[in-house]
């Protein structure tokens, strides 16, 4: 009897077991899209929240809609195990500590980024995320770029951004390619969730309150209005997982809007990197940065809040939007110019360095290291380390 009320107990857990569960493992999230093992390893081998085969549907989802991959699997453990309520627990809890740290580390930033410690420490960091990107790039093109029209999805994207075409007009005329070019790919198997799940009736009124916060931001400071817009949508149209935002961050941010330099937005990227959680946490760096504190929070929920939201509306159909041969050519042709993104955006990343001989050599040796497969966290703290010593 006891057994079956533990079972019962483990596969209905409480939003607070959720949520500190959650948080544990976010303070450890290091490594961004690596996390989704270790949230299937907790949520079905230690925590029975979840059977196998329902974590891999998940898994499926938050690897082909847009967003941060690790983010978006928390927040489908948590839905699947108790609603939309479930959702918001498991979301918030795993990102909560990336914004603390983001936070408490873009106000270091703010007051001592002038010291020559601290500008040796991000030359050298800078120098790191161009490796990131540029390991980013290789990785994208393992996995999608499988032919010639591949190819060209990845060349056309990577000259219209190279052009300064609008990142999302390109995603959207890579969307239309992959519509006309791959007309024979083949459909995937239909597959019958676990669980049956209903389209929650509370993401209306989550829509309906978003839509109020940023008319309220319209009329009562159009700065921050701006700034949560922005990261809505990069966080919309940011396929492929959380490094896919970092294009579409530098063009609006850098080239766009011109709210900071290429160099400060790396020294952001950079420290998205040092802390856990996504890449995308790099919002937080933004919009302190910017506005302050109200400023960090506006962006962090801003850029996180599309995909909470697509999470829980999208589950209920997706494995009817799996066999739709419209959905998968799309999906095909987004993944693709997303490898022509990453390659122009490591170019002008690159161009925003003032290259000699120790920021090429930490850049190369951080490349071979992560196509070692070295963990990301032990890359950018040896190349802090070596920072110091030779900038």
């Amino acid at each position: 009897m006891k057994d079956l009320e533990c079972q019962q107990a483990e596969q209905h857990p409480s939003l607070t077991h959720l949520f500190t569960s959650f948080l544990r493992l976010g303070a450890t999230a290091f490594g961004g899209p690596a996390m989704v093992a270790y949230i299937r390893k907790m949520a079905v081998e230690q925590k029975h929240w979840l059977d196998e085969k329902t974590a891999r549907d998940g898994i499926a989802l938050c690897q082909t809609i847009p967003g941060a991959t690790a983010m978006q699997m928390s927040a489908y453990i948590g839905f699947r195990a108790r609603g939309v309520g479930g959702a918001a627990a498991s979301f918030i809890g795993f990102g909560l500590p990336a914004f603390l740290f983001m936070m408490i580390l873009s106000a270091l930033y703010a007051r001592t980024h002038t010291l020559p410690s601290v500008v040796s420490i991000f030359n050298g960091l800078q120098a790191i995320v161009v490796a990131l990107v540029a390991n980013a790039a290789l990785s994208f093109g393992r996995t999608s770029i499988k032919n010639w029209k591949n190819v060209i999805n990845a060349i056309i994207a990577a000259l219209l951004f190279g052009l300064k075409v609008n990142p999302i007009l390109v995603i959207v005329i890579a969307a239309i390619s992959g519509v006309i070019l791959y007309h024979k790919q083949p459909l995937l198997p239909a597959v019958s969730p676990a669980n049956k799940v209903h389209a929650p009736k509370s993401l209306l009124l989550i829509v309906l309150v978003t839509a109020i916060g940023f008319t309220a931001f319209y009329f009562l400071d159009r700065k921050l209005f701006d700034l949560a817009t922005l990261m809505f949508r990069i966080d919309l149209f940011a396929f492929g997982g959380g490094f896919a935002s970092v294009p579409l961050m530098f063009h609006e941010v850098v080239e766009v809007r011109r709210w900071m330099d290429g160099p400060t937005l790396l020294n952001g990227i950079a420290m998205g990197q040092v802390t856990p959680g996504p890449i995308v946490i790099t919002a937080t760096f933004i919009g302190y940065l910017l506005h302050g504190f109200l400023g960090g929070l506006v962006a962090t929920v801003s850029v996180f809040l599309p995909s909470f939201m697509i999470v829980i509306g999208i589950v209920p159909y997706f494995d009817r939007m799996r066999t739709s041969p419209y959905f998968n050519r799309v999906l095909t042709g987004i993944l693709c110019s997303f490898v022509g993104l990453l390659l122009t955006v490591t170019i002008h990343f690159a161009s925003n360095i003032p290259w000699d001989l120790p920021r090429l050599v930490i850049t190369v040796g951080a490349f071979i290291a992560l196509l070692k497969k070295a963990d990301i966290l032990w890359v950018v703290l040896i190349g802090t380390g070596i920072s110091l010593i030779v900038l």
